[in-house]
């Protein structure tokens, strides 16, 4: 869970959500989920947050039936597709969320 100053404080990292949720033409619930496991997974380090808002994406449309290659996210998101690959089932986890086996 995060507080509403969360969202004040990571306006930036939520308007990149939104642009690369543009990009990869994502659905409303996709784009809401990826912002809410963001706010609650957020790292201290800018070089983290941008890690950590592609693998949000990657698993918010996944979660929403919107799903995406890992490559298609990275490449929007501006990160290596290794970086989702490495984070993606942990976020998931974290989200109370049990990882595919696939």
């Amino acid at each position: 869970m995060y507080r509403a100053s969360d969202e004040v404080e990571n306006e930036r990292w939520l308007a990149d959500i939104n642009e690369i949720g543009d990009r990869l033409d994502l659905d409303e619930a996709a784009r809401s989920r990826a912002a809410d496991l963001f706010l609650s997974t957020v790292p201290d380090t800018d070089r983290s947050k941008r890690a950590t808002m592609a693998a949000s994406i990657y698993v918010g449309a996944l979660i929403a039936s919107d799903r995406r290659s890992q490559g298609e996210v990275a490449e929007a998101a501006g990160v290596a597709r290794l970086t989702v690959q490495q984070r993606w089932k942990d976020l998931l986890e974290e989200a109370g969320l049990d990882a595919p086996d696939w």
